[in-house]
């Protein structure tokens, strides 16, 4: 990484359905970075916000559900060469709401057996593989 990279520190949340085989996934918007994509929702954290409060905005801002019950669940960093991220990944076990996408963008649940079928960011490689080898 240069000296010249920006460091994000990002929060997704593993959103599972009650089956425990589904998850949500959100498509970033076009005009974003790595638009197009489909990724775990969440969202930068801010100075003063742990992790975990970050995700509580961030879903419910974006989605517009309040998440009772998180863990953690992967820590992981990717550099994109223009930015390194630093994805803090939760599980998310259990909320209130109907989720859906406060910011016009499309979500879906995704049975885990077919995850591989979507195109996500590079970043979210780990975190595939890690609810992928969870759910066998």
């Amino acid at each position: 990484m240069s000296g010249a990279t920006k460091r994000i520190h990002v929060v997704a949340g593993v959103i599972y359905g009650s089956s425990k085989q589904q998850v949500l996934i959100a498509r970033r918007p076009e005009h974003l970075h790595q638009g197009g994509l489909w990724e775990f929702p969440g969202g930068k954290v801010v100075s003063g916000e742990s992790p975990e409060q970050a995700l509580k905005r961030e879903l419910f801002e974006e989605l517009a559900i309040e998440v009772n019950d998180c863990a953690p669940f992967l820590l992981t960093e990717h550099d994109y060469s223009d930015k390194l991220i630093e994805l803090d990944v939760w599980a998310v076990h259990g909320f209130s709401g109907l989720p859906k996408g406060n910011e016009g963008q499309r979500v879906c649940w995704v049975e885990i057996s077919a995850l591989n079928d979507y195109q996500f960011p590079a970043a979210n490689y780990a975190v595939l593989k890690k609810i992928i080898d969870a759910s066998e």
